[in-house]
């Protein structure tokens, strides 16, 4: 199964848009949701960091590490979380 950039942002906004407005996920949880062996889900991650920093960009999810919110057109290390971003789409 080939993922695609839309697909990963999708998941990312249909977890986020599935729990409470102050709940975080972690990309990990986005790349499971999308490959179910752990080999594929790991390999997707750098992509699935990718599209979480264009996202913070566009204003859709911020990237934090702890109370941190972090800027996407830095090197981000370690464990990242992404929560709703200002222009997060609300659905009807």
């Amino acid at each position: 199964m080939s993922v695609s950039t839309r697909d990963i942002e999708n998941c990312a906004l249909d977890l986020l848009g599935g729990r409470a407005a102050t709940s975080s996920i972690c990309p990990s949880d986005v790349a499971r949701n999308l490959v179910s062996d752990e080999e594929g889900w790991r390999a997707l991650m750098p992509l699935v960091r990718d599209v979480a920093a264009q996202m913070a960009r566009e204003g859709k999810v911020l990237i934090t590490q702890g109370d941190v919110t972090l800027d996407p057109d830095a090197m981000i290390h370690g464990p990242i979380r992404l929560r709703r971003g200002p222009a997060f789409p609300v659905s009807a």
